[in-house]
């Protein structure tokens, strides 16, 4: 028998026990049923369920749920369109999402399942430094697919951020300092060091 507090109450029999709880204005609550002899704690219940559950709500709150973005290409796909579809694949890297790169060829493209893959294999190279690879290139059907995992965790991409938006405040602060450095009236030369010395004539009587 445990006591609200903690404390160790000993073994004592179950009337007893509820009794000591109600007592208190509060519950019995067998926590190990399978000790001999059973295990019983004195606690509000329904204050034990509500941290509980608030508990679970935060453990939620940090939680990241990783999605599969799906980014598809052609494989008459031109420079210009490539580099924006790559730039969506780093953007969802940087999310911490991870990427189905997609591939659908049509009718007489089936014929051309090498050029496609080519494609996918360029892009693995070209995200390589933000990426990890979960899947190569691989054909279902018409479809080729690789599927791309974020290389930073969301702990580490988080650090990152915060290190930059560091580095970023201190040059801020550095360039207004230098700003209203600049702008403070210049002290004027010393009417000493401005003066001409006149030359003095001596005379001899």
């Amino acid at each position: 028998m445990i006591g609200d507090e903690g404390e160790q109450i000993g073994v004592m029999p179950p009337f007893e026990a509820l009794k000591l709880a109600r007592s208190k204005n509060l519950d019995l609550v067998e926590i190990s049923p399978t000790a001999q002899p059973p295990v019983c704690r004195i606690m509000d219940y329904g204050k034990y369920l509500y941290q509980q559950e608030k508990k679970e709500r935060e453990a939620k709150k940090h939680q990241k749920t990783i999605t599969v973005k799906e980014v598809k290409f052609r494989i008459n796909v031109d420079d210009h369109d490539y580099e924006t579809k790559k730039n969506h694949v780093l953007r969802f890297l940087d999310g911490g999402d991870k990427v189905k790169a997609t591939i659908f060829f049509r009718g007489r493209e089936m014929t051309r399942t090498g050029l496609g893959r080519q494609i996918l294999e360029r892009l693995i190279k070209d995200v390589e430094p933000h990426s990890i690879v979960e899947f190569r290139p691989r054909q279902e059907g018409n479809t080729l697919h690789a599927i791309l995992a974020p290389k930073k965790t969301a702990a580490e991409r988080e650090k990152e951020r915060e290190k930059e938006a560091k580095a970023k405040a201190k040059l801020e602060k550095k360039l207004a300092q230098e700003k209203d450095k600049a702008a403070e009236p210049k002290q004027p030369a010393s009417a000493a060091a401005e003066e001409i010395e006149a030359p003095t004539t001596v005379s001899h009587g």
